[in-house]
């Protein structure tokens, strides 16, 4: 295969890069990236199969949409907690021990939400749930960096992030089934295997991070000496551009917490999509659960694509602001498509829904791009930690704000509208940023 043509190559726009160096990234891609993304395809089934769950789980433990919408987002007041503390220990003992310990300990908290009987239990499970999983995401992104220069960031985040709408293409159809075919068997309910069942992958992956997960550029025995000086030398290039402070300089900067404010937005968005997709679709007039997970698999796949072709336009065109805002507010429409079309219109509803998971999905993957440009080191340990752990304070935000409204107007209808407002806000203050900054 020529290497212009290699999926993980550089696009046509990096002329400068030799083909050697194209087929060295490849190589790294190809051994990074597989793994990462089945990660974190493992870790968004387990965060968001509450949302399948919620459609038996509710009538039989007699929850009401608020207690659905506490539990759902108090998950992410664990995760802020705890975001920062992890990120730091990740950056000293190293990615594959860290990441694995997530990994395994998340597995092992989610399979014990299959033993939820009352609302206190629901809530400290999603709690701890949050609690074991603070980092993942960041830790990730971080380690990314190790190998990659800024201009090459676009897509292999992109990659990485599709593992978000990979796992609603995946774990739709498989949790629709689960509710489906596993009620009863074995005196448990289909929720309950539910949990029990997708815990597994995140357990399995855990064990094989500490197998084959390197630490960085230097412990990769798969890299001849000649290889590592070039990627080393690339990162380091890389980080002169960028603010490589201290851990507390990744804490205090103040564009740090302007990013936190518009990811803070954008987030409103996404758990839209991830806590609420299976209950819009159900709205719209389909009943039967393996229904419904088919039907999500639609957003999801269409979302995924656009991450990638997006993110090689972003590289190749070395611009970043507008490759976040413009899907950010086309998102916005189609969750105006959405609630206009409501049961009335199932095709146009579905085509609403479509369009803004594109949106949604797009926006926050090229989102990254903003702080990885603009920190380096220490502090883009807790720099990147610090935007993740605020901006998921909208998963508390969103799922209990959007609960609460349908409680108390029978409609989702003013929580979708609520959701579009916020990525709408959260596009438009992303060209605040300084252009010399980010475009790299």
């Amino acid at each position: 295969m020529n290497t212009s043509e290699h999926p993980f190559a550089m696009p046509p726009g990096h002329a400068h890069e030799d083909k050697d160096t194209s087929a060295l990234y490849a190589k790294v891609t190809w051994r990074l990236i597989p793994l990462l993304f089945l990660c974190y395809v493992a870790a968004y089934l387990d965060r968001v199969n509450v949302g399948f769950a919620k459609l038996q789980m509710l009538q039989e433990l007699h929850f009401s949409e608020t207690v659905y919408g506490i539990g759902a987002g108090i998950f992410f007041i664990g995760y802020f907690v705890f975001e920062v503390p992890s990120n730091i220990i990740l950056h000293k003992v190293g990615a594959r021990l860290w990441i694995a310990r997530v990994m395994i300990t998340w597995a092992v908290i989610s399979a014990c939400m299959m033993f939820v009987t009352t609302p206190t239990v629901f809530y400290v499970l999603r709690f701890l749930l949050g609690v074991a999983e603070a980092g993942l995401f960041p830790g990730v992104i971080l380690y990314l960096t190790y190998w990659y220069p800024a201009e090459r960031r676009g897509k292999i985040v992109a990659m990485f992030m599709t593992g978000i709408p990979v796992s609603g293409v995946l774990g739709g159809p498989l949790s629709g089934w689960i509710l489906h075919a596993m009620s009863g068997f074995g005196g448990y309910s289909g929720w309950q295997w539910l949990f029990l069942l997708e815990a597994i992958p995140s357990l399995v992956l855990g064990i094989v991070i500490i197998l084959k997960l390197d630490r960085g550029i230097e412990q990769a025995k798969w890299l001849t000496p000649d290889e590592k000086r070039i990627l080393a030398r690339n990162v380091a290039a890389d980080a002169e551009g960028s603010h490589a402070g201290s851990f507390r300089d990744g804490m205090t900067r103040p564009i740090v917490w302007g990013l936190s404010a518009i990811y803070l937005f954008f987030i409103m968005g996404l758990y839209g999509v991830g806590f609420w997709l299976p209950t819009l679709i159900k709205g719209s007039g389909v009943t039967d659960p393996l229904s419904i997970g088919l039907l999500t698999t639609l957003p999801y796949a269409a979302a995924a694509i656009a991450m990638v072709l997006v993110g090689r336009s972003s590289d190749a065109r070395r611009e970043r602001r507008w490759h976040v805002t413009v899907p950010g507010l086309i998102g916005t429409v189609g969750w105006f498509v959405t609630v206009s079309a409501g049961s009335h219109n199932i095709p146009l509803a579905m085509i609403g829904l479509t369009v803004a998971t594109i949106g949604v999905m797009t926006t926050l993957c090229q989102f990254w791009c903003l702080p990885t440009a603009v920190l380096a080191g220490a502090a883009a340990a807790t720099g990147i930690a610090v935007v993740n752990s605020v901006g998921n304070l909208a998963g508390f935000i969103s799922p209990y704000v959007i609960g609460w409204i349908i409680d108390k107007t029978h409609s989702t209808d003013l929580g979708v509208y609520t959701l579009a407002a916020c990525l709408a806000i959260g596009g438009l203050l992303v060209l605040l940023m300084p252009k010399r900054l980010v475009n790299r």
